[in-house]
C-alpha cells in the first residue's frame, strides 16, 4: 500500500463499510449520494461538530483517540435530544493523506460505530490543515425530542457520570510518556479521549426529563443555555457535584472549579420533576444519575457553597 493515496482510494480504504448496515441506510458510501429511508412515525434529529487541529486537540495527537473522541462529542448531542443514532457523514481535511495514521483514524471511527450500529454514509476528503467535522443523525419519535426550554420552578436538577475530568486532563495532554502517569493522570486522560455519549441516558430521559443538554463547555455555560430557554433560575449545589477520585486527587485544591467550568467531559445535564426522579431512580443504572440542584423562579445560574471560586462560565469561540 502506498504511503499516500488518492481522494477515492482513500475513501474506499479506509471509510466504506464503517459502522453496520441498518434498515434506514439504502444507500452509503461510494455514490453521489447516500440514500435514507426516515420510518413515517419519526423525526430526524441532526447536528454537526467540528475539530481543529491545535483548537480542539493537540498537533500530533493519536488519530484513534482524536476520531473517538470527535465522533463521541458529536453523539452527546443526540443524546442530549433522547434521539437513536441512525447514521453520520464526515468531511475531513488532511495535510497528506498518510496510510498509516488513516488507518489509525479510521479505526477509531469504526471502533464507536460499530458499538452503537451507527453507520457512516458519506462525506468529503480535502487538502489542508487537518480539520474534523462530523453531522450525525438520530432518529426520535415524533414530538418527543428533549430540548432546553421545558425546565419547570421546582424541578430537580442533575447530571449524569462525573464533572471536570477531561479539562483536567488538559494540563496534562503534552506528557506523552505513559509510563510517567499516574493511574489517576491516565484516568482523566482517558475521560478526555474516550467520552462516553449518554446514548442509553438520553433514552431513559426522553419521557422522563423537562429540559436537557449536554455539558461540552462546561457545567455553568451549558446550564446556563437552559435557565435563558426556560426563563427560569437554575441554582447548583457545588457541596453535590459528582466528582470522581482521579480528579479529587490529582486536582485538589482546584476539583470543583473544573467541575463547573471546564468542558469536554459530554455528560448530560437535565432537569426532571420530582416524580419522575423516583421513577429515574428505580431504573438499574440510576447511580449514573447525581441531584445536583433545583430550579427555582428568576433568571441565570446560582452556584451555592462555592468554596472554590470559579471565574470561568465556560469556553467559548472567539474570546
Amino acid at each position: 500500500m502506498p504511503a499516500t493515496l488518492s481522494e477515492f482510494d482513500l475513501i474506499k480504504a479506509f471509510f466504506e463499510g464503517v459502522g453496520p448496515k441498518t434498515d434506514v441506510v439504502g444507500l452509503g458510501v461510494g455514490d453521489d449520494c447516500a440514500v435514507i429511508s426516515i420510518p413515517s412515525d419519526k423525526s430526524l434529529c441532526i447536528s454537526m461538530d467540528t475539530m481543529v487541529e491545535g483548537i480542539h486537540f493537540l498537533p500530533g495527537s493519536p488519530p484513534q483517540k482524536i476520531a473517538y473522541r470527535a465522533l463521541a462529542a458529536a453523539m452527546s448531542d443526540l443524546a442530549a435530544m433522547g434521539a437513536e443514532p441512525s447514521h453520520f457523514t464526515l468531511s475531513l481535511t488532511l495535510p497528506v493523506s498518510n496510510y498509516e495514521w488513516l488507518s489509525e483514524f479510521s479505526l477509531g471511527l469504526k471502533t464507536l460505530a460499530d458499538q452503537f450500529h451507527f453507520p457512516l454514509v458519506g462525506g468529503d476528503t480535502t487538502k489542508g490543515p487537518l480539520t474534523i467535522s462530523l453531522q450525525v443523525h438520530g432518529l426520535i419519535p415524533t414530538g418527543q425530542a428533549l430540548m432546553r426550554s421545558g425546565a419547570k420552578v421546582g424541578d430537580i436538577i442533575a447530571v449524569t457520570g462525573t464533572l471536570g475530568d477531561a479539562g483536567a486532563a488538559l494540563t496534562i495532554l503534552d506528557r506523552v510518556d505513559d509510563k510517567l502517569l499516574t493511574d489517576g493522570q491516565s484516568f482523566l486522560l482517558n475521560r478526555y479521549y474516550y467520552p462516553s455519549p449518554r446514548i442509553v441516558q438520553g433514552l431513559q430521559l426522553r419521557l422522563l426529563a423537562s429540559a436537557c443538554i449536554d455539558i461540552s463547555d462546561g457545567l455553568l455555560a451549558d446550564a446556563s443555555h437552559i435557565a435563558e430557554k426556560s426563563k427560569v433560575e437554575l441554582e447548583i449545589d457545588s457541596e453535590s457535584l459528582p466528582m470522581s477520585e482521579a480528579l479529587l486527587v490529582e486536582q485538589a485544591g482546584n476539583a470543583c472549579g473544573f467541575a463547573l467550568s471546564a468542558g469536554d467531559d459530554y455528560e448530560l445535564l437535565f432537569t426532571i420533576s420530582e416524580s419522575n426522579w423516583e421513577i429515574l431512580n428505580e431504573q438499574k443504572t440510576s447511580h449514573i444519575y447525581t441531584k445536583i440542584g433545583r430550579v427555582n423562579e428568576g433568571s441565570g445560574v446560582v452556584v451555592k457553597n462555592n468554596i472554590q471560586s470559579s471565574k470561568s462560565m465556560g469556553y467559548k469561540h472567539f474570546e
